[in-house]
């Protein structure tokens, strides 16, 4: 295959309907295109809870720190440097200087980036008396999992250029989390002047940030246009225009590109592998997954409040049978609440076992000796942890009809279906995590958590049980990595015991592209940013 040519470049612009005035007018412009797997929720990323919305947020967005490309080390971002107290409570940031913000019809912006701006991506998470913390939802569904609310004592602007954030107790992965998209910072002054427009909503539909990339048009469902911002601080990036174009189909999305129509496509189909891997011009990189794909079960619905019936459940399921015939070569299974590359692992941990004359044992002692009836949701898209719900529903519907459950498959478009399961609607439903730090606090506070299992919070299984609680909430308030394990190996134990998820497979990153692409990074948090990309000539 040969590389994206100008002719292509204009060909592609026409097919995808952009207006003449965005199209490229210097031949000489280097475009990439990334065939994008669905829309962005929103363009506010503190409400944002995908990897979709994270991939389009993350271009034009910029964070206090940042995590290294392709990596999980915390470093430097609108903040240059940053002290932390003996007692690890207090934490001052030092900010850049000269940080530009991008412009656009509405707001043409009349000062650079400065602490202002920290303290309103905080406020407006965290206090309800801010005038943006219902605009577009209240729902600050990452700040409000990890428990931010409680942990945060105070958050002062000492200068212009300077920010304390002062923490009621010690929390190791602080700094990582700072580093996660939800907080990506917006201009208060934006901010401001819709508000005195009577038109808030701007700020979350045309977003104007620091990033490495601005927004130029946005179709819903089609495509989303970005220009290189000349001004990032550090450095403009290497390419100078980015498309997301929107395709939903993972067939389609490799069939554009072999025909050179995008640059590169996340979520490849298993079964399209080995020919990626044979067709010239395409490279496939690969890397363990940082995530996990799941069956939750909701523990405030009957029957499954009763632990019997959700172990019953699990051992009524064939994971094998699953993971070969839906993840093929591309995923592993799953035993705990973390992957096996998470630090802090229990390896010791024994996985269900295959057992449906075991769990009609187990049914009949619950109560259920004729089985029962529920719904089992399945996502309708594809995600990094889970390639085909709507398939692996149906393996698991045939096997609890063996042991006298009656399953009936239920589904919605995909922003409904998040919506309803964190607000525990299902009974039982396919959900997935990839993680966002590399700390598995990630995993387990946001995922399993007290705090995450309120109304609209990410713990869709609704479980909320103490002695788990307890540990995650002492393992997150010291610093040593060998007594936090300790801690996470004890709490996967008591995971295991109290099954409020069938652990289904741990997915392989993996992300085709074509040859001509130049120092793309896989993220260990299943994102796509293109800056620091480049295309051969």
């Amino acid at each position: 295959m040969t590389a994206i040519t100008s002719k292509t470049k204009i060909a592609l612009l026409c097919t995808l309907a952009i207006p003449a005035a965005f199209s490229v007018s210097n031949a000489a412009a280097k475009t990439l295109v990334f065939c994008s797997e669905g829309s962005p929720e929103n363009f506010y990323p503190g409400i944002n809870t995908t990897g979709t919305s994270f991939d389009v947020n993350s271009q034009i967005y910029s964070r206090i720190v940042e995590f290294e490309r392709g990596g999980t080390k915390v470093g430097p971002g609108l903040a240059e440097r940053w002290t932390i107290s003996k007692d690890g409570k207090e934490y001052t940031f030092f900010l850049r200087k000269g940080v530009k913000w991008h412009s656009n019809k509405n707001f043409k912006p009349t000062r650079d980036f400065n602490a202002d701006d920290i303290m309103f991506a905080f406020d407006r998470q965290w206090k309800e008396s801010n005038p943006y913390f219902k605009v577009t939802s209240p729902n600050h569904s990452y700040f409000n999992d990890m428990g931010m609310p409680d942990l945060l004592k105070s958050v002062e602007k000492v200068d212009d250029y300077t920010v304390k954030i002062t923490l009621k107790s010690q929390a190791a992965p602080f700094l990582a989390n700072l580093a996660m998209e939800y907080a990506g910072v917006q201009s208060k002054e934006y901010a401001d002047a819709m508000l005195k427009a009577g038109t808030p909503e701007k700020l979350d539909q045309e977003p104007v940030g620091t990033g490495a990339f601005m927004l130029v048009q946005y179709q819903k469902d089609a495509i989303i246009r970005f220009k290189a911002f000349p001004e990032y601080y550090a450095g403009k990036a290497k390419i100078d225009d980015l498309i997301f174009a929107i395709t939903p189909d993972a067939s389609v999305r490799w069939a554009k590109l072999q025909k050179g129509e995008c640059h590169v496509m996340p979520y490849p189909t298993p079964a399209d592998l080995d020919t990626m891997r044979k067709t010239p011009g395409i490279k496939v990189m690969e890397q363990p997954g940082l995530n996990i794909g799941f069956l939750a079960y909701n523990v405030t619905k009957k029957p499954f409040d009763d632990v019997r019936v959700r172990r019953a459940v699990s051992m009524a399921i064939n994971k094998k049978s699953i993971i070969d015939a839906v993840y093929l070569s591309t995923g592993i299974a799953a035993k705990n609440p973390i992957p096996p590359t998470q630090w802090s692992y229990n390896n010791a941990t024994k996985d269900d076992v295959y057992d449906p004359e075991g769990a009609k044992k187990l049914l009949a002692a619950a109560g259920f000796a004729n089985g029962f009836k529920t719904d089992m949701w399945a996502m309708p898209v594809q995600r990094p942890y889970n390639p085909n719900a709507r398939r692996i529903a149906e393996l698991m519907q045939a096997d609890l009809a063996k042991v006298g459950v009656t399953v009936e498959i239920k589904s919605f478009e995909w922003g409904e279906y998040r919506k309803r399961m964190q607000n525990g609607e299902h009974q039982t439903g396919m959900m997935g995590w990839t993680g966002d730090n590399g700390d598995p606090d990630n995993f387990l506070t946001t995922q399993l958590g007290c705090d995450a299992a309120k109304p609209g919070g990410g713990n869709v299984t609704k479980w909320c049980y103490k002695p788990f609680e307890d540990l995650i909430k002492k393992a997150v308030a010291i610093t040593d990595q060998a007594e936090r394990t300790k801690l996470y190996e004890k709490a996967q134990t008591i995971f295991k015991d109290q099954a409020p998820w069938f652990s289904i497979a741990h997915a392989v990153q993996l992300t085709p592209m074509r040859t001509e692409v130049i120092d793309f990074k896989q993220s260990p948090f299943g994102r796509h940013t293109f800056y620091g990309v480049d295309i051969k000539e």
